[in-house]
């Protein structure tokens, strides 16, 4: 027997019009596997303070095994997002290509609502080596310990490193003690013949370069 499946007609729709022509809510329903927006999507999108908070939103947020699943395709969708974006930066100079940088890091930061600090380790030609997420703070701000940062550059054999970290108040102005701990892991990568080349103060809103500011 043959059974006739009714085509979804918001993959029709994408496919004659394209992604753009679909709101949020109903490109959330496609990654969610669902016909139509219906009540949860557009749930999901309140609850999670819109489509980039939607990807940081924790585990809890999602009850039960549905709501599992749910988490589960969006954080996939989110980690494809985010290597897409890293791709540029381990093929060129970060330093060569700072708009891709600063997109990068404004996907993985920018929305975030507790500070992360991250150190991108480089070569010695300044690509790309790995991202490492090193410590989580608070809503406003996060303990760093250079130890750690040195054992991290030193564990991917890294030439160089740039610091980043956000400002969850959607401000990021660097502030004193940003420019503090930025010298004290500048002498302390020093040491062992790693250097700093910048730190990226990332909020929702914007990057700021403490190297642009002359605070390196």
């Amino acid at each position: 027997m043959v059974t006739m499946t009714t085509p979804n007609p918001l993959i029709e729709r994408l496919s004659r019009r394209g992604a753009h022509s679909l709101e949020d809510c109903e490109l959330l329903a496609l990654v969610l596997g669902r016909r139509r927006p219906g009540g949860v999507a557009r749930e999901l999108i309140r609850s999670g303070r819109g489509v980039a908070g939607l990807f940081h939103a924790p585990r809890s947020a999602f009850p039960g095994t549905t709501g599992l699943a749910a988490w589960a395709r969006l954080q996939a969708a989110r980690e494809l997002h985010l290597r897409s974006l890293a791709a540029p930066l381990a093929t060129r100079p970060l330093l060569d290509n700072p708009a891709a940088t600063e997109a990068w890091l404004r996907a993985a930061l920018g929305p975030l609502e507790h500070e992360l600090f991250m150190c991108l380790h480089l070569d010695n030609r300044h690509r790309l080596i790995h991202p490492d997420v090193l410590f989580r703070g608070t809503v406003d701000g996060a303990s760093v310990y250079p130890r750690e940062v040195v054992k991290s550059a030193l564990a991917h054999n890294a030439a160089a490193v740039i610091l980043a970290h956000n400002h969850p108040s959607g401000v990021a102005e660097p502030s004193i003690a940003d420019e503090q701990i930025t010298r004290r892991l500048r002498a302390a990568l020093g040491l062992v013949d790693i250097r700093v080349l910048d730190h990226l103060v990332v909020s929702a809103g914007g990057c700021v370069s403490l190297a642009a500011r002359g605070l390196l």
